[in-house]
């Protein structure tokens, strides 16, 4: 399935040979794009600068993290693998200067996903376009696996986060992970690979907001709101925690584009179908909820009561535009019902627990989110 989607793309891709959009179509074609990469192994990029960290200096200080495992063979190899981030501090893991594109990301952080704060920030804006729990960044808010695969996410064995959204920009790049735990420090692996080239007018800048609803007010949770400019809605991430003992997946999501007002211009049949799913996402063999994960749409991760702390139903979902984005020239809200079934017959207007993440490529400059919950307001308590 993989595969049939890869060559899809490829028969509708925009063949830009600038190092931009590489796909199975244009992969032999010669590129001069410059491929770059920045880890803990070589925090710039520079080229001819990996693997340049030290088992000790001379004065035995700024010691390489792994010098201890790499004691009998030497500089050169696998000495400085990840970095440390203390309780409250922010640490800018990468900054490049263009023009260029990220291509790829890939993570492993460590403690609570929730307590880590992914920014970037494109040519030197003083408020970030991205801006999120790293967990929900990458579809695992509730701080425990659950293999993805999809063309712009992939979560796999034991906790690799890998993102494939392409993130051009024109004159800077800088990305920052920020511990909101006070009490635990992170450790982070990382590797954030990227291509230095020519940046074409028409490329927009990619956009990520984290939104919270606990509970939601008048069953209604809003994922995007207050964006002004053009651009294209690219993708949706939810976590859905239910606090009734229904269907919940009834309402409707809608997108509110260039000046709609009480009424949208694109409004969905249902939660299930939003998400590419169908008749509560039910196995109709085991009569339980059915976890799946495909290139654009998903519910990967079913959290179930376990009879003692668990005491509600917890979803992730996932819904990618890749092959349908959602075009707007002015403005953009998206909003979804928070609405299951009463036993007669009726629409329950619920009040669960939704978080979720947009991502949409708009023109710059791009307009104010919302502040980010507290640390407490964050948490997704689990025992």
């Amino acid at each position: 399935m993989v595969c049939i989607s890869a060559l899809m793309l490829c028969a509708q891709g925009n063949y830009q040979f600038n190092g931009l959009d590489m796909n199975m179509g244009n992969l032999s074609r010669l590129s001069n794009a410059k491929s770059r990469s920045i880890s803990p192994e070589n925090y710039t990029g520079e080229k001819g600068g990996g693997a340049k960290a030290k088992i000790a200096d001379k004065d035995k200080r700024n010691v390489a993290n792994a010098a201890q495992a790499a004691r009998t063979l030497g500089d050169g190899w696998k000495v400085n693998p990840f970095i440390i981030i203390k309780p409250g501090e922010t640490i800018t893991i990468a900054d490049i200067e263009g023009p260029g594109a990220i291509q790829q990301m890939w993570m492993t952080p460590t403690g609570n996903w929730r307590f880590t704060i992914i920014r970037i920030y494109w040519d030197d804006e003083k408020t970030p376009s991205v801006e999120c729990p790293v967990g929900d960044f990458f579809c695992s808010a509730y701080n425990e696996y659950a293999q993805l695969s999809s063309l712009a996410v992939c979560v796999n064995p034991g906790s690799a986060f890998n993102c494939y959204w392409k993130m051009p920009f024109r004159r800077r790049a800088r990305i920052t992970m920020e511990n909101i735990n006070t009490a635990e420090e992170m450790r982070l692996y990382y590797q954030i690979n990227y291509t230095l080239t020519e940046v074409p007018e028409d490329e927009a800048y990619f956009h990520a907001q984290f939104r919270r609803s606990n509970p939601t007010t008048g069953s209604l949770h809003t994922l995007l709101d207050g964006v002004k400019g053009k651009g294209q809605y690219v993708g949706t991430y939810i976590a859905w925690r239910v606090n009734d003992n229904c269907w919940w997946g009834e309402g409707e999501i809608k997108f509110y584009m260039d000046g709609d007002k009480n009424y949208p211009t694109i409004c969905g049949t249902g939660a299930e179908d939003y998400f590419c799913g169908s008749y509560n996402f039910e196995n109709p063999k085991t009569r339980q909820y059915q976890e799946f994960t495909t290139p654009y749409a998903g519910m990967h991760q079913v959290i179930r009561p376990d009879g003692l702390y668990r005491a509600v139903t917890a979803f992730g979902l996932y819904r990618w535009h890749i092959l349908d984005p959602i075009r707007f020239d002015k403005d953009l809200r998206v909003t979804i019902q928070d609405l299951g079934w009463r036993h007669d017959g009726r629409y329950n207007n619920q009040k669960s627990d939704i978080s979720s993440v947009s991502f949409w490529y708009q023109a710059e400059p791009h307009g104010k989110f919302p502040a980010l919950p507290s640390k407490d307001d964050l948490e997704i308590p689990r025992w």
